[in-house]
């Protein structure tokens, strides 16, 4: 019986592997440190004290939980010759990174609703989406994803896994971990399936519907530059949206993944390193409110730092 699995990653010769370890190193230190900024701004700037920067936060803690729980077994496979991790780790690992990515995927529904409301019932935005609705909202996806998640993770807790304990991954994704199990695997595969179905799809109509409601005021809208400030909300979001569903219903949305495993390991990197590294630069750089709030905080850092040098 297995307990412990063994990565065969992306095999590389002993100069690559250092050139990728220190490439996907800087990825993540970015991508923590971007996300954290994100946060730290939304809870000191007062100016980004409202629903859509909670969300944000929110969003931001996920993309760090996302890549968190990817890269750094990654990051040592590079430099190991035995890419391991125990079976019990293969779990945690998978339970969590589809935890956040659940999370990702509600918020991006929530994160719809509050433009809808802000653009389409402007007047009644401050009463509908008022602070303990968004708390209730915010617990609702991380309860939601764990409820949805918790099934699947018992169910493989529980199948027999037999030799051989090598994975075609980095990671311990959903198919190449079944495929380790030494029973029938499709009442599993079903259920992955439709807890795919169920969130993507569900989350993904209720976001296309707000936006559709979203883009037929904007198009009401008389004067083009309001159009164009309108638009401006949403198009980060809009962004991140369409890059985030595009991959996953293409990977995980399947009765079947046995097929296109090299292809699943391309897109991997794309949804966990590559989107939450992504994330921070695209909210950031195209909100005016974020760039404004950056600048006054390293304003004061320096001025506290000046005040400091002086005493």
């Amino acid at each position: 019986m297995v307990t412990e699995i063994n990565f065969i990653g992306i095999p590389t010769t002993r100069v690559i592997g250092s050139i990728l370890f220190f490439i996907f190193l800087l990825a993540y230190l970015v991508t923590v440190l971007g996300n954290t900024l994100i946060i730290t701004l939304i809870l000191l700037d007062y100016r980004l004290q409202s629903p859509m920067y909670f969300f944000l936060s929110n969003l931001s803690f996920s993309e760090i939980l996302t890549t968190t729980c990817v890269v750094p077994k990654m990051l040592a496979g590079f430099l190991l010759e035995k890419k391991s991790i125990s079976l019990n780790g293969c779990l945690a690992q998978f339970y969590f990174f589809f935890l956040s990515g659940c999370t990702e995927f509600i918020l991006f529904a929530i994160m719809s609703y509050d433009r809808y409301v802000a653009i389409c019932n402007p007047l009644q935005y401050s009463m509908i989406m008022a602070s303990s609705f968004c708390v209730h909202l915010v617990i609702f996806s991380w309860v939601s994803s764990f409820l949805l998640i918790l099934p699947t993770t018992i169910y493989r807790a529980r199948l027999p896994y037999c030799g051989p304990n090598k994975i075609d991954h980095f990671f311990c994704d959903c198919a190449p971990l079944l495929h380790l199990a030494c029973t029938d695997i499709h009442a599993i595969e079903l259920l992955d399936f439709l807890s795919s179905l169920v969130l993507l799809i569900s989350s993904l109509s209720f976001t296309v519907v707000s936006y559709a409601y979203i883009i037929s005021t904007i198009l009401k809208i008389p004067s083009g530059q309001g159009q164009c400030k309108a638009f401006a909300t949403c198009a980060s979001h809009f962004t991140v949206v369409s890059m985030g569903y595009g991959v996953s219903i293409f990977v995980y949305v399947r009765p079947s993944q046995k097929s296109s495993l090299h292809l699943k390991k391309i897109l991997f990197i794309f949804s966990s390193v590559i989107t939450p590294l992504l994330n921070p630069f695209i909210f950031s750089l195209r909100n005016e409110t974020m760039k404004n709030a950056l600048k006054d905080t390293l304003t004061k850092s320096q001025g506290f730092i000046k005040w400091m040098k002086s005493l």
